[in-house]
């Protein structure tokens, strides 16, 4: 599954590289870019930043965790004056949308 990319700003190269830098304690090594949990990333005028995603299971434990680091992370790139994060479930996540790399990591493959 690819990621929706609304980017007037040219900023969405430096958030996904930061959001490769996130991972699901529950499903090390592989990031949550490559486990399909990142659905969209928005830039709006102003430096404003959003990031709309969701997790492996709505009872996630790290739920909270996971929003939080993706937030701070964004929110440390130039350019970026406000970082929000949106959790969805539509579509819930499935194993189907990692990529091949995270299924090999995970042993999915």
């Amino acid at each position: 599954m690819s990621i929706i990319i609304m980017d007037p700003l040219g900023l969405a190269p430096k958030i996904q590289e930061a959001l490769e830098s996130v991972y699901d304690p529950e499903l090390k090594p592989a990031n949550i870019v490559d486990l399909g949990l990142v659905y969209e990333i928005i830039t709006k005028d102003g430096g404003i930043a959003k990031v709309v995603m969701t997790l492996t299971a709505p009872g996630c434990p790290v739920a909270g965790e996971i929003m939080d680091e993706v937030q701070r992370k964004v929110a440390a790139i130039d350019g970026v004056n406000e970082s929000l994060v949106e959790l969805t479930f539509d579509p819930p996540w499935n194993r189907d949308m990692m990529s091949e790399e995270a299924k090999l990591e995970l042993g999915f493959l």
